[in-house]
Formats: structure tokens, sequence, C-alpha cells
């Protein structure tokens, strides 16, 4: 699994994959003010980007990966952008 929990922060790392989907959907409706460090997260399934859409938790770290963490800021700022 590519989720590990540290009080209320998940920690992403390595691939964050479709079976991932629904135990990070539970845990953010659990912890609303749960927090999401992906600094160590090399792949994220779509099925976890909508859990992350959807739901919007704050994001400490994005990823390490630049082409990873740029894809994923353009898909929160539009995502920002049609809720403004």
């Amino acid at each position: 699994m590519g989720m590990d929990i540290h009080g209320n922060t998940v920690v992403i790392s390595d691939i964050l994959g479709v079976e991932e989907a629904e135990p990070l959907l539970e845990w953010l409706l659990e912890h609303r003010d749960g927090q999401l460090d992906l600094s160590a997260c090399h792949h994220l399934h779509a099925a976890n980007l909508q859990v992350l859409m959807a739901l919007r938790p704050t994001i400490t770290s994005w990823p390490d990966d630049p082409a990873l963490a740029d894809w994923l800021k353009t898909a929160f700022d539009e995502m920002e952008s049609n809720h403004a």
C-alpha cells in the first residue's frame, strides 16, 4: 500500500494505485481536516485524483517528481478556477 497515516497526515509513497482510492476516501471523510504529503509519490491513479479533487484536502508537500507535481498542481488550479 502506498499510504501511511501519521497523525492527521496521510503520507503517499511510490505508487498510489486504484485499490487505495476507497481507503483514502474513507480516511478523508473521517478526517475532514486531514492533510496529504505527496513528496514521495511517483504515480497517482486517476481514481485517487478524483477523490482528492472531490474532497480537496490540504496538500502539505507536492511530489518530488516535477512532471507529476506540475500535472497535479494544474489539475488543482483548474479545479479552483471552476469553483471561484
